[in-house]
């Protein structure tokens, strides 16, 4: 798939551009997996480190909207399932900076440039949670987008970050059918009930689709990361998907997506749906978003508060590995 063009004068040239030497490109084109210890352009390095942080941060963060939730879940078995589901993102997060760590990163330096301001994460986590049905759509919409987004890359080039893919895309799929099911209750409650669903809807709709990035002609990183296997399908390639697969299902729920010009095209085959405003997502991404303030704050302040538990580990280590030391 990305050998088509192996050879020829303007391929050599890319490469020289790039730094990609002629063994890398040879796994790029067997449509192989890029492992650590192989040869990899800086730029191919420092890419997937951008985006695999980027990641990890975003589901770190995206545990404070539905956190808050736990303690005000509608029944035990809500609480049981959020707790879970909060604990899975966390687990995310633990794997992807993980797989950073094999390109070389430092996770402490990661999260430094996080609090600091220097690396982003999702925009649609600075959004605030204002009822129970958000937890719902979180799930749904949130969810079922990052689905879409995501199972391409356990195809991604570098096996690391595709393998951990796998698991992730697994448990977003439990989280996903856990949105869906709390607002097919609600819609099929009291009028209230179904009022407040379909607000959440309303208002989740829209950054949903903004998760899936700018327009391609506005992304000026994906054509490279495409050409690299990182990334498998473009912006609104994905975003088409989203669309196409959430319409049939918002049926099913009796719930109204709030874009009146969302209809099936016959000779695309494909749902057409309204112009998106993207200068709301730039306005987030630039930290001007509902919650950016409250969301890193308190970030930053677990942990901070967390710093004694970093210190008894690493001194716990130190100790175990002087023990052994004098065994040996």
């Amino acid at each position: 798939m990305y050998g088509n063009d192996f050879g020829t004068p303007e391929s050599q040239q890319q490469a020289a551009v790039t730094g990609e030497s002629e063994s890398f490109r040879a796994v790029l084109a067997d449509d192989a997996r890029v492992e650590p210890r192989d040869e990899m352009p800086e730029a191919y390095r420092k890419t997937l480190i951008r985006q695999i942080a980027q990641h990890a941060h975003s589901e770190i963060i995206g545990m404070q909207p539905e956190g808050n939730w736990i303690s005000r879940a509608p029944s035990l078995r809500r609480k049981a399932i959020l707790m879970a589901k909060v604990q899975d993102e966390a687990g995310h997060g633990l794997y992807l900076y993980a797989a950073a760590e094999t390109l070389g990163a430092d996770r402490a330096d990661l999260l430094d440039q996080l609090h600091s301001g220097r690396q982003k994460y999702s925009s649609i986590f600075n959004y605030p949670t204002l009822t129970w049905a958000d937890v719902g759509a979180i799930g749904w919409l949130v969810d079922g987008a990052a689905i879409v987004n995501q199972v391409p890359l356990c195809r991604c080039s570098y096996g690391p970050y595709a393998r951990a893919m796998v698991r992730v895309c697994k448990e977003e799929s439990f989280h996903q059918r856990q949105g869906f099911e709390i607002l097919h209750h609600l819609s099929q409650g009291t009028p209230a009930q179904k009022a407040m669903a379909q607000d959440a809807v309303n208002r989740y709709w829209w950054p949903s689709l903004m998760m899936f990035g700018p327009p391609d002609d506005d992304s000026p990183n994906s054509a490279q990361s495409m050409a690299w296997g990182i990334k498998r399908f473009s912006n609104d390639d994905l975003r088409q998907r989203f669309v196409d697969m959430t319409v049939l299902q918002a049926e099913i729920l009796g719930l109204t997506l709030p874009d009146p010009e969302i209809s099936w095209n016959e000779e695309r085959g494909h749902y057409d749906f309204g112009d998106i405003d993207f200068t709301e997502l730039f306005e987030v991404i630039k930290g001007h978003g509902p919650c950016n303030e409250q969301r890193m704050a308190h970030r930053v302040k677990a942990h901070e508060d967390g710093a004694w538990v970093r210190e008894a580990a690493m001194a716990h280590e130190a100790k175990r590995a002087a023990r052994a030391e004098g065994a040996a």
